[in-house]
């Protein structure tokens, strides 16, 4: 069996990004890999992630701060950073940089 070809997470960053760009690059059983790209996007005001399946961010260039429900201080990510959300784990965007963009990778899957 051939491999898949060679991608980028960099090729086809769009010059224009009025909403967060999530696009799935990878799929297996019951996982899921997603590529991210934010330019100052956060959740909107009062919106929490509550989750099915546990998931796995790295924050591969930018900076971001996410928020957990049950912690009033955010968490800073930059190059680098990754961060295990367990499932059912409220959180939500808090801020990513405008100045540049914020490329995620994030892995989902179920728990257990």
């Amino acid at each position: 069996m051939m491999p898949d070809r060679v991608a980028n997470l960099f090729d086809g960053l769009p010059a224009e990004l009025p909403a967060e760009l999530m696009e799935t690059i990878a799929r297996g059983r019951g996982t899921r890999v997603e590529r991210i790209v934010s330019r100052g996007h956060a959740s909107p005001a009062g919106f929490w992630y509550d989750q099915e399946e546990d998931e796995w961010v790295l924050v591969v260039r930018g900076r971001a701060h996410l928020r957990f429900a049950d912690d009033e201080a955010p968490v800073a990510l930059g190059p680098g950073d990754h961060l295990h959300i367990p499932a059912h784990a409220r959180h939500r965007v808090e801020w990513t940089d405008p100045e540049q963009d914020t490329v995620w990778v994030a892995v989902f899957w179920q728990p257990g």
